[in-house]
């Protein structure tokens, strides 16, 4: 079963939320993942990084 880019972004951002929420200190290493996240599968989903 694959699961596509746009339905994995909504569960990263979920837990993301309750993350920072449980504990507030992790929020720039929760910002830091998320976006190095988005940014490499952007990358993969464009075709531009063949993996």
């Amino acid at each position: 079963m694959a699961v596509s880019f746009v339905a994995i972004q909504p569960i990263v951002a979920l837990i993301a939320g309750i993350l920072i929420l449980v504990i507030p200190r992790l929020l720039n290493f929760i910002v830091a993942i998320y976006l190095i996240f988005i940014g490499v599968m952007g990358l993969i989903g464009n075709g531009t990084l063949n993996l």
